[in-house]
């Protein structure tokens, strides 16, 4: 147990106060309404009793990234949002108690490999099954550590230097800490998964090639990684780039003073916040109203307190060298910029379909699967973004839970 970290945080009599306004109702709304149906009042319970670690542990066995959900998920519409204490007052805030058990969880999961296989690898029973997990991300990584417990030979399969996906390379590190994603990955290897990073399923393995080495399930988890294009001119030019690049590794561009960011989800949030990080002036576009952006309150409310700007019922039309035209009313605008960081969508990648070309696929390029997340391909599984389009982090664990859950259950018939 973390005694400092008890000491100085969960320990804390404002926490504490926040939790004891918890009404423990016997219908929780804030479970009910929480995609993943977490024991909310039963983990208020506990904590206001001391009993921290076990309160940790039901919430990492229910949810192994319940400390990313604390922080990304959009809580004004689940858990927080429908809690009854909100409906005359101010919500009783459960991620804030979320984040502090899970965090001093995460940080005491045994990390060292010999107390891992006395604690962990003692309980799995080895099946000796071989799975392929093609992508570590969000569903991938809840895949690889249900699918592992049960005894499942795991391999990750990860186009990038780590796992985590948009929660590394995505999500800035001021907002959700690299070191949450280093713990994850390091605790995946030290009970026995193995990670094959910068290896792409599509272009260096087929699935084919997997199936010959052994893979009796092939699960696909690649998420959304191609950015959707506005489909205007001057779009190739040189100071024009795509959000879902510019956050993995934003340190690499030269963006100058002037910045635009065009769009009105997290992720075009999440850019400018970044942006105003290097750049002294950021301003997002929109072509809609403020009240129609998909991105979350808080996540909107957190990049004005940034200083960013915000342009509404501006339509992109064309940019030119220096300066971007807006369709706005019924007469077309020039905004000057140094920079811009377009945002408006993404898509999925097409190399891992090339060795798969009997996938079955929509037209706007997310797999088809049944209600046990089964594509039409034997052996094939698929969740997450790469699925439903882009959801939250919570979702794709969520689903990644039932898909696990069907593979179980057909192993055991």
């Amino acid at each position: 147990m973390n005694k400092e970290l008890l000491d100085k945080e969960l320990l804390n009599k404002e926490l504490l106060d926040e939790a004891n306004r918890c009404l423990n109702c016997k219908k929780p709304l804030c479970k009910i309404n929480c995609p993943i149906s977490t024991e909310i009042p039963e983990i208020i319970s506990l904590f206001k009793v001391g009993k921290f670690n076990e309160a940790g542990e039901r919430l990492f066995q229910n949810n192994p990234l319940s400390l990313f959900c604390s922080i990304v998920c959009p809580h004004e519409k689940q858990c927080r949002g429908n809690c009854i204490k909100g409906i005359k007052g101010k919500p009783v805030d459960f991620p804030k108690i979320e984040k502090l058990l899970s965090e001093n969880y995460l940080n005491n999961l045994p990390l060292d490999k010999i107390e891992v296989e006395k604690i962990e690898i003692e309980k799995i029973k080895e099946n000796n099954i071989k799975v392929a997990i093609i992508g570590g991300g969000p569903a991938g990584i809840t895949a690889a550590i249900l699918l592992r417990k049960a005894g499942f030979d795991i391999t990750i399969f990860e186009s990038f230097s780590h796992i985590g996906g948009v929660l590394r390379y995505g999500i800035p590190d001021f907002r959700l800490p690299r070191k949450y994603i280093e713990r994850i990955e390091r605790y995946l290897l030290d009970i026995g998964v193995k990670i094959k990073f910068n290896t792409t399923v599509g272009s260096d393995y087929g699935v084919d090639e997997l199936k010959r080495d052994g893979y009796i399930y092939q699960i696909i988890t690649t998420g959304l990684w191609k950015p959707k294009s506005m489909g205007i001119k001057g779009e190739s030019l040189g100071a024009i780039y795509y959000a879902l690049n510019y956050l993995i590794s934003p340190e690499s561009y030269e963006l100058g003073d002037n910045v635009l960011v065009i769009g009105g989800g997290n992720v075009a949030m999440d850019a400018a916040r970044t942006a105003k990080r290097y750049a002294k002036d950021v301003t997002i576009v929109y072509r809609r109203s403020e009240k129609d952006m998909p991105a979350s309150r808080e996540e909107i409310e957190e990049t004005k307190s940034d200083n960013v700007e915000f342009k509404f019922y501006h339509s992109p039309v064309e940019i030119l060298e220096n300066e971007m035209i807006f369709q706005v009313d019924k007469e077309k605008r020039a905004i000057p910029y140094s920079s811009v960081i377009v945002a408006v969508s993404q898509e999925a990648r097409r190399e891992l379909f090339q060795s798969m070309p009997n996938l079955k696929i929509e037209d706007w390029g997310t797999i088809v699967v049944d209600s046990e997340f089964k594509t039409n391909l034997d052996g094939v599984y698929s969740c997450g973004d790469i699925v439903t389009g882009a959801k939250t982090v919570v979702a794709a664990v969520n689903d990644a839970k039932k898909m696990v859950k069907s593979i179980i259950d057909r192993e055991n018939r």
